[in-house]
């Protein structure tokens, strides 16, 4: 017994000296240093921010409305845009209808104020200075005076309409000027003809953020569910509602690609 217990010692010894003989030794990776995590190029191209008081373009934007003409803006039938300029501002003419950006677009940041007049009690919900901004003529983000005015919550201000209501309510009172900062990535389509990646929407309103990377689900559809249809870029196109509230007004857009 303590033969065999010898034996087998030994030849546990002899395996560990064969086995540390065949391990082999590696260089070991450099530690690690700040550079080697640091890259130079591409440096970013340089933009200069807009002035933060008047919220004026930044240098590599293309502005659709300065406050001068409608030269960006065509009817969708590409006639001309018949809204009033005045006083710095577009007015919505309800007899003209939509006009549309005369440029198309894909992704990008668009910038653009509004102002819903005062008006009677007798205008409500969605009678209330009704307007919307259509991303690549697609998805509408409503345009409505939702200041001390209820209406069904995926169609108020800041809503994709018929979809997904804002997260907060950010309106200001009528009379004063409401801003959009809309940042979109327009979708991706398969082969089929269904999405690849759907379209999806960042909302600022007036500072405050009420659609967070949203997903869009399809067109905008009054009646019914949004539907897939393929498309490429498309212009912006600002709704000529026919409720009988008076007309609102926009001023200072523009647009980023990105």
């Amino acid at each position: 017994m303590k033969k065999q217990l010898i034996l087998s010692t030994a030849l546990l010894l002899l395996a560990g000296a064969a086995l540390a003989q065949e391990t082999k030794e590696y260089p070991k990776p450099e530690p690690m240093k700040p550079k080697m995590t640091e890259f130079w190029t591409p440096q970013p191209a340089i933009v200069t921010p807009g002035d933060q008081a008047t919220c004026s373009a930044p240098s590599d934007a293309i502005v659709l409305f300065d406050g001068k003409d409608l030269s960006a803006w065509e009817k969708q039938d590409h006639s001309p845009a018949g809204w009033d300029v005045h006083d710095g501002v577009m007015t919505v003419n309800k007899k003209a209808g939509n006009i549309q950006t005369k440029e198309s677009f894909g992704s990008f940041q668009l910038h653009i104020e509004w102002c819903v007049p005062p008006m009677g009690e007798e205008f409500k919900s969605q009678s209330r200075g009704n307007s919307g901004v259509y991303l690549q003529n697609m998805y509408e983000i409503q345009v409505l005076d939702n200041f001390k005015n209820e209406t069904y919550v995926n169609g108020q201000a800041g809503s994709i309409y018929k979809q997904t209501p804002p997260l907060v309510n950010a309106m200001r009172a009528p009379g004063e000027w409401n801003v959009y900062d809309i940042i979109y990535t327009a979708p991706v389509f398969k082969e089929d003809g269904s999405y690849l990646y759907r379209p999806r929407v960042t909302v600022i309103h007036n500072g405050v953020v009420v659609q967070n990377n949203t997903e869009i689900l399809g067109t905008t559809e009054y009646i019914g569910v949004p539907k897939v249809k393929v498309h490429g870029d498309g212009p912006i196109l600002l709704q000529s509602h026919g409720d009988p509230s008076p007309a609102i007004s926009f001023r200072n857009i523009w647009i980023r690609r990105m």
